[in-house]
This record gives C-alpha cells, sequence and structure tokens, in this order.
C-alpha cells in the first residue's frame, strides 16, 4: 500500500484489529520511508449491485446516497451520528442479504422509511416527503395521521 504522505510504497502493518462490530479490519500503518503513521479500513467486497431508478434508469449502488437522505431527514434532531451510521449499515445489510444483482430504488426507499419510522417520526416524515414527493399539505397531513393512528 502507498503512503498518503509521501507516496512511496514500502508500508508496513503495526496493528489490525476488528471494526464496525466485526464487519471490517482497521488496520495502523506506518510508512517504512518517512516514518508516518495512517490507518486503513479492509471490509468484504460485495457483488455489484445495480439499482433502478424511477424513471428506469440503471446506475451503480451508492451508500453515500443513502447516508446524506439520511442525514437530511435527520438533520437538527437529537440522533447520534453513531445511530444514522448503524441505521445505514441496517438498510445496507437488508439490500445486500436480498441477494440481488438490480433493485429497484423504491425498495431501498421503503426500507429506509422503515427504519426511520422506528428510529424519530420526524426524521421519517421528511425523508417520506421528499421520497414520496408531497404534492400538498393534505398528503402531508395523511401521512403524519398514520404515524398517530399506530
Amino acid at each position: 500500500m502507498k503512503c498518503p504522505f509521501c507516496g512511496k510504497e514500502n508500508t508496513r502493518v503495526i496493528d489490525s484489529r476488528p471494526a464496525d462490530e466485526g464487519t471490517s479490519i482497521r488496520r495502523r500503518r506506518q510508512c517504512d520511508e518517512c516514518t508516518k503513521r495512517f490507518t486503513t479500513y479492509e471490509k468484504v467486497e460485495t457483488i455489484p449491485l445495480v439499482v433502478i431508478k424511477k424513471d428506469n434508469n440503471r446506475e451503480s449502488y451508492d451508500r453515500a446516497k443513502i447516508e446524506a437522505g439520511v442525514y437530511r431527514s435527520c438533520h437538527k434532531r437529537p440522533i447520534s451520528v453513531d445511530r444514522i451510521n448503524a441505521l445505514v449499515d441496517e438498510v445496507e445489510t437488508a439490500v445486500f442479504n436480498m441477494e440481488e444483482k438490480e433493485i429497484p430504488s423504491t425498495v431501498i426507499g421503503e426500507i429506509v422509511m422503515d427504519k426511520l419510522r422506528g428510529l424519530d417520526p420526524v426524521a421519517y416524515v421528511r425523508f417520506a416527503s421528499v421520497y414520496r414527493e408531497f404534492k400538498d399539505v393534505n398528503t402531508f397531513m395523511s401521512e403524519i395521521k398514520k404515524i398517530l393512528d399506530k
């Protein structure tokens, strides 16, 4: 592995330990040339997943898009970053456990909404309002009524 500081390829692992509840490995490395230290993470490479968008276009799965949507919906809510990351991990696990090569974005959106509903009702309604493209206040109110009825 190349050193991110000097670009030399002579680096060595000085410490390894499990990370992310055992789903990855954290490695501390040191460059033999400049002696600076840096951290890398190893994760199991999964099969490539293609997401089928609402307009039937296809694109590669991108975890960052799920993270961005969840972070936006949880903005200014009393939810820790660790809990948000755990929710995104749960969504990603559910998606990959389907063992499909292609998955509609609507399925991913429903999984996210299901997880957000259990986490925070305000974050859920925020996500649903964008995801389901609420057109007016009545649609918004009917979604809130569903939450209140449960």
